[in-house]
């Protein structure tokens, strides 16, 4: 039996085409935003960059910003570690 044949996989099919035009007929809010590329990314990039965007403006600011060595933390800004979270 091929999975197009299976009942169970046509239901969830046919409810994920019913789910997606809702979800199409929603207007993007991140249109026109200078972020807006990076929700085509995988969520471990998103991570990272996220991570990126942080340490520079920290750093833009003036903060010494150092990657911290281990998985305990992201960062260490201004001697205190830091773990970024980034979500979209």
């Amino acid at each position: 039996m091929t999975p197009q044949n299976d009942t169970e996989f046509s239901f969830l099919s046919a409810k994920s085409l019913t789910l997606k035009a809702g979800y199409d007929a929603e207007e993007n809010p991140w249109a026109d935003s200078p972020f807006e590329w990076i929700k085509s990314k995988p969520s471990r990039t998103i991570g990272a960059l996220g991570e990126r965007l942080i340490a520079a403006w920290f750093a833009g600011r003036g903060y010494s910003v150092e990657r911290s060595g281990d998985s305990e933390a992201d960062l260490v800004i201004e001697n205190l570690r830091t773990e970024i979270k980034f979500s979209t």
